[in-house]
């Protein structure tokens, strides 16, 4: 038996794994490159605060679109929320008036 999936990945998976491939490509290449060891150490030094960085700002923009997703929902949620507790109270009140009506005839 196949199973067809579409297992996409979203832009921002695919730039998260672009940045990290890179960042080892560069911490590989300090370490291979000749250099004395204070040298070494320096561009290591160098190339973790990068990583540091870049993965704070990452991490930093999934959490305001998270935030701003979340929020969306909500609202989207309050609307639709409203807009169904008004139909049930109308739905509410049009039975009273028929059970009225028919209870005087």
């Amino acid at each position: 038996m196949e199973h067809s999936h579409d297992e996409g990945f979203s832009a921002g998976s695919v730039i998260l794994a672009f940045l990290l491939g890179g960042l080892v490509g560069v911490g590989v290449s300090l370490l291979m490159a000749p250099k004395s060891g204070r040298e070494a150490r320096e561009k290591l030094q160098d190339f973790t605060s990068d990583a540091k960085e870049t993965a704070e700002d990452y991490v930093d923009q999934v959490k305001m679109k998270v935030t701003s997703t979340v929020g969306r929902g909500k609202d989207f949620f309050q609307e639709k929320k409203s807009i169904i507790t008004t139909a049930v109270d109308a739905g509410k009140d049009a039975y009273e008036r028929e059970k009225e009506r028919l209870t005087k005839e």
